[in-house]
């Protein structure tokens, strides 16, 4: 009966460290997932205000 307990038990950690590892991977994706898409917003800005600059000074192409 004993057996039973700690072999259920070992078995219940095991989920758990399944569980606790994929969530902790998910965090660390999601967070870089986070930055980069701020990083790509302030990239797509940067990109929107030289264009604009470069239109309005009407810079000639050669």
């Amino acid at each position: 009966m004993i057996a039973w307990i700690i072999a259920g038990m070992n078995i219940l950690l095991i989920i758990i460290a399944i569980v606790a590892i994929v969530l902790l991977l998910t965090g660390g994706f999601l967070a870089a997932a986070h930055w980069l898409l701020w990083v790509g917003i302030v990239l797509a800005l940067f990109a929107i205000i030289v264009w604009i600059v470069r239109a309005i000074g009407g810079r000639n192409r050669v």
